[in-house]
Formats: structure tokens, C-alpha cells, sequence
């Protein structure tokens, strides 16, 4: 029998796993510029987290969840995403504690089970950013700007980050009426999901994938009608902030975000030389999350996105060399006794350069093919008997003999000119 990787996931072999190892370097420098520190939390979480964090009339809780009993009968679920685990952590740990806002970023693995379909799995990897304990505006332009740079750091340049508003407490039940008084005429023509939605939560209707009731909704009222003052008020300085950082957005009063904790700021960041599905990452803030999962009453605002489709989109836009990095450095051996040797000159150069060397007794010829068929960038070929090595950057045929106790110092020089 041979065993297959569960449907819904895949392997990341070597041949792209660099891609990803990248993507998280630049992800881990930027955060790091911005003050954001990692934080790594369970992969599984007791199943009332989520289910009163991303709000019970999601897809995500009522479709995608990978819930199971465990040998005690208690309800645990694979975290389909990371705020609520951050909420939870920090509430645990009174993170809250100081006076300063708390910033925690992850990059890690979510579970949910969706169809399997192009650049959508049952496990994906996701990277975040959340900022605790600040109601100023300034935290939401400060998120949005970090996704640009991110993404610029990463070769996409010319984002537009879209901005809206998901209103308040004080705002919203008198938008959820309006939307109600509105739809009910043609309430029958949606699909059975959004009239489930209609009773639970009518905004969630936006989030429907189904053309027909985009269609039946692009008439429906724009909650940018019913803000409160403070919503608008919030709105307008998040604007006044990008303006002056001279952050590209526009306002989208059609964009909604698949989560209930959100309020005031939610926003994407798209990359419009994708097409239709231009969308990076999204976020927002949630004010009101912290104190419904037993914290004090706690300001907030994140960002997350899906790995996956952020790779293909840097594939797509041939952001990536075209093959992977190789060694610093391949030993090869003209003899049986250079082999041996090579061994400990491969010791001793490891503790400054990546090196590889062979082990399976090729010929001279099949260890300079393997050197580049491997993408190094010197070669040392150690003949033996005597013969001093030979140094060779494989690029551009450079050529050089320093004797034994140069050689890290003639590298280092040729890797910094």
C-alpha cells in the first residue's frame, strides 16, 4: 500500500520549500523594523474559542472547523486562524499589564476544511500581525503600512490598500435592521446560506461567493450611511494618516471582511496586476473581541493573509530567481585520498560557509556537474598529493590558489566584492 498525503494537504519539497523560507525572512525583518515580536501558540484550542471569537454565524464555525472530541469528551478544535489564539494568550498571560501596546506577529499553519481546489488546502499557512491596547487611528494606518512594505519588500510593488469601515456596537443593529428592511422583498432569491444569514447576522451576506446574490446586493444600502460619529470620525483619521505616509487606498464601501469580531477599520491590500483575485492579505480592527474573551475591555487591530497565495503570487510575477539557492561552497575530489581529507576541510569551513561534497565516490567530472546541477557558487577541488586547492567561482570562471590558511579570508573577500 502506498500511503498519500491526506487530501487538502501537501508536501513542500526542497525545490520550493526556499520560497517559503524567504517569504518568512522578509516577513520576520519587516515585522521586526515595525516592532512586532513572534508569538507561537497551540495548534489546537478548545472549541468555544472559536466558535465566540470568529462568531457562530461564519462559514468558518458552521462549515470549516476541524473539531474532535478528546479521550475526556472535551470539544477541541485545529485553529482555523490566529486571532482568536493571540486574544486568548494574551488575556491568559495578562499581557495587558503594561502600559505599552502589545505587538505579536505568527506564521504558522491554520486548518480548515474547505473543497480542495487551486491555491486552497485543508492546512495553509498564514502570517499575521495584531496590536493590542491602542485606539488611535494611527495603529490602523501603521498595519496597512507594514503590509505594503512587506509586500514591496518582497517585489510587489504598486499595492492599493481598500479601506471601509465595519461600524461599532452603536452603529451597527441599526444597519443590520436597514439591510433586513431592504432584502426582505427579494429575500427568496438568494441562496439558502444567505437567507441563514439574513436571520443570524445580514452583513455576513456580503461575504457570499455566488454571483447571483452579489448581484441582488449591489443595490443594498452602504453601511458607510449609518456610521456613528466616532466610526466616522475614525475612518476619516485612518484616511488623513495614509494620505501623509503616502499610502495608496481608496475607500470600498463593498468590501466586508468573513469574520463577526471586526469593527471600525477593515481593509485589504490588492496587487491589481493579478486580475480579478488581486486581493494579499486583509484585516481590520476589533475592539469589542478582547473583552468577550474574558479580558478587560481592550482595543485591538490585526492583519493576516494565506502563504500559499502570496508564493503563487510571486511566482506570478516572476519575483523569484529561477532556481534555488545552492552552497556557498562544493568540495570536489580528484582522489581517494582528497575524499578523506575533504571531510575535515569540510568541517572547518562550515563554521563560516554553507558547504556540500560528495559522498558516493562519483567521478572528477560527475562532482564539478553535481556542483552545478546544485547551484554553488565556488568550487575547491582538492586533488591530493600535495597539490595545492584550486578555488573557483562558478559563475563567472574566476580562478584563484591561496594557500590553506587563506582560503575563508580569499571567500569572504570574494563574496563581499
Amino acid at each position: 500500500m502506498k500511503y498519500k498525503a491526506p487530501r487538502g494537504t501537501r508536501d513542500i519539497l526542497p525545490a520550493d520549500s526556499w520560497k517559503w523560507e524567504y517569504v518568512e525572512e522578509v516577513f520576520r525583518e519587516t515585522a521586526e523594523r515595525f516592532g512586532y515580536k513572534e508569538i507561537r501558540f497551540p495548534v489546537f484550542e478548545e472549541t468555544e474559542l472559536f466558535a465566540r471569537g470568529i462568531g457562530d454565524a461564519t462559514d468558518i464555525v458552521r462549515k470549516e472547523m476541524y473539531t474532535f472530541s478528546d479521550r475526556k469528551g472535551r470539544s477541541l478544535t485545529l485553529r482555523p486562524e490566529g486571532t482568536a489564539s493571540v486574544v486568548r494568550s494574551f488575556v491568559e498571560h495578562n499581557m495587558g499589564r503594561s502600559a505599552r501596546v502589545t505587538k505579536l506577529r505568527y506564521f504558522c499553519p491554520m486548518f480548515r476544511y474547505e473543497r480542495p481546489q487551486a491555491g486552497r488546502y485543508r492546512q495553509f499557512w498564514q502570517w499575521g500581525m495584531e496590536a493590542i491596547g491602542s485606539l488611535s487611528p494611527a495603529i490602523d494606518a501603521e498595519i496597512i503600512l507594514f503590509s505594503v512594505r512587506f509586500f514591496e519588500g518582497l517585489g510587489l510593488k504598486g499595492t492599493e490598500a481598500r479601506i471601509n469601515s465595519a461600524g461599532c456596537p452603536s452603529c451597527t443593529p441599526a444597519y443590520n435592521d436597514l439591510l433586513r428592511k431592504e432584502l426582505e422583498p427579494k429575500l427568496e432569491r438568494f441562496c439558502d446560506d444567505c437567507r441563514e444569514r439574513y436571520a443570524r447576522n445580514p452583513r455576513r451576506m456580503f461575504d457570499c461567493k455566488n454571483d447571483n446574490c452579489q448581484t441582488l446586493l449591489s443595490d443594498a444600502p452602504s453601511i458607510l450611511d449609518a456610521l456613528c460619529d466616532d466610526c466616522r470620525d475614525h475612518l476619516a483619521k485612518v484616511e488623513a494618516h495614509l494620505a501623509a505616509i503616502s499610502v495608496p487606498y481608496v475607500i470600498d464601501s463593498g468590501l466586508a471582511r468573513g469574520l463577526d469580531y471586526y469593527t471600525k477599520t477593515i481593509f485589504e491590500i490588492h496587487y491589481t496586476k493579478l486580475g480579478a483575485q488581486s486581493a494579499l492579505c486583509g484585516g481590520g480592527r476589533y475592539d469589542e473581541l478582547i473583552k468577550e474573551l474574558g479580558g478587560n475591555s481592550t482595543p485591538a487591530c490585526g492583519v493576516s493573509a494565506g502563504v500559499e497565495r502570496l508564493i503563487s503570487a510571486l511566482e506570478e510575477e516572476g519575483a523569484f530567481r529561477d532556481t534555488a539557492p545552492g552552497p556557498d561552497i562544493y568540495l570536489v575530489a580528484g582522489s581517494d585520498e582528497a575524499a578523506e581529507s575533504n571531510v575535515t576541510l569540510a568541517a572547518r569551513l562550515r563554521e563560516k560557509f554553507s558547504v556540500e561534497m560528495d559522498y558516493q565516490g562519483r567521478s572528477f567530472n560527475k562532482q564539478v556537474q553535481e556542483a552545478g546541477r546544485v547551484n554553488a557558487r565556488f568550487v575547491i577541488v582538492n586533488k591530493g598529493e600535495g597539490e595545492p586547492l584550486k578555488l573557483r567561482e562558478i559563475s563567472t570562471g574566476w580562478e584563484a590558489s591561496p594557500g590553506e590558511g587563506k582560503l575563508e579570508d580569499v571567500i569572504r573577500d570574494r563574496m563581499k566584492g
